[in-house]
């Protein structure tokens, strides 16, 4: 019996030990599970606002190349005057969650609006160019020269679809080259025609490609129209690349259009001012076109050509063109 007790009381003391250490490593378990979950949670947390930064970033840069801060604003601002309730770590991440995904609705349905705009866009992008396709069909089916692509209606608009093909108004890229338009029949010349014609001498120098545009210039500065015409046409095709050659198309469309054919003259100017908006008499050519589409009626047009001119030219329009461009806004009412 005594040794028994004696055991006990030799015992106790080892048996409470053991009892105390197991709950400290209970205790020790207990607060570290938690925040082994709190830390996993909280690395999620911040993968998830990383990719709405990206995201955001994506579907909201800035013009300045700034983009906009994430509206993750974690715990809710509490009402003033309220005081604000005691938070917790799951509390906390609760309230970060909420605010990723209001984020992320939000940034979804600015995406399908997105959308929507550039299917809407593509649509009328194509419902333009059926339309630029069917006016140019409807154009060389008439007498003036056909080519026009779609791309060029805003151009095909200032000629009054009187232009061959050409790019716009404007545009840094010279046009395409035009077909040249097949001289009108003319008729038989008289006698005495013939003789004035002949009279008139055609320059022999060592360039013949200036001769060429020389006699052409002397045809229609002695008001042989038709003459001119088949001349200059002549020198343009030869002699494409001559110093002369931007005074030998402005003069064929001068030519044609004192000769009462504005239809025929306005492709001349229009292809005289796009293949070098620099060039001698790029400016002229300008000028007019629009004088041949007040010849036709057609004021909308030959105010477009105007505007272009004065916009293009100032210091021209207000000089050495300023009685002919004052001359031609008198003939017509732009607004």
């Amino acid at each position: 019996m005594m040794s028994r007790q004696s055991a006990r009381k030799t015992n106790a003391p080892d048996f409470r030990r053991t009892v105390l250490g197991g709950l400290a490593a209970l205790s020790v378990i207990g607060t570290a599970v938690p925040a082994a979950a709190q830390d996993n949670a909280e690395t999620r947390i911040r993968k998830l606002e990383a990719e709405i930064r990206a995201l955001q970033r994506k579907v909201f840069p800035g013009a300045d190349g700034r983009y906009f801060e994430p509206e993750i604003t974690g715990t809710p601002a509490q009402p003033t005057g309220v005081a604000a309730p005691s938070t917790t770590a799951v509390t906390d991440i609760l309230a970060r969650l909420d605010a990723m995904e209001g984020s992320l609705q939000r940034l979804t349905a600015m995406n399908e609006e997105n959308g929507n705009e550039l299917r809407e866009l593509g649509t009328r992008l194509a419902a333009l160019e059926v339309t630029s396709r069917a006016n140019v069909q409807a154009a060389t089916a008439g007498p003036t020269p056909a080519g026009t692509p779609a791309a060029d209606a805003n151009l095909a608009a200032m000629s009054g679809g009187a232009s061959a093909s050409a790019a716009t108004i404007g545009s840094a890229t010279p046009a395409a080259r035009p077909p040249v338009p097949s001289p009108a029949p003319v008729a038989a010349p008289s006698a005495e025609r013939l003789a004035a014609v002949q009279a008139i001498a055609k320059p022999q120098t060592d360039d013949p490609g200036d001769d060429e545009y020389s006699y052409g210039y002397r045809l229609w500065d002695a008001g042989f129209f038709p003459e001119a015409q088949q001349q200059l046409n002549l020198f343009v095709e030869k002699y494409p690349n001559h110093s002369r050659v931007t005074y030998g198309r402005n003069l064929l469309g001068r030519a044609y259009l004192d000769d009462g054919k504005p239809r025929e003259a306005a492709p001349w100017f229009l292809r005289n001012y796009q293949a070098d908006k620099q060039a001698a008499r790029a400016p002229d050519s300008l000028l007019y076109l629009a004088r041949a589409m007040i010849a036709i009626e057609d004021t909308e047009r030959a105010c477009i050509a105007l505007a272009e001119f004065s916009d293009t030219y100032p210091a021209i329009a207000a000089g050495r063109l300023s009685g002919d461009y004052q001359n031609s806004l008198a003939r017509v009412n732009c607004d």
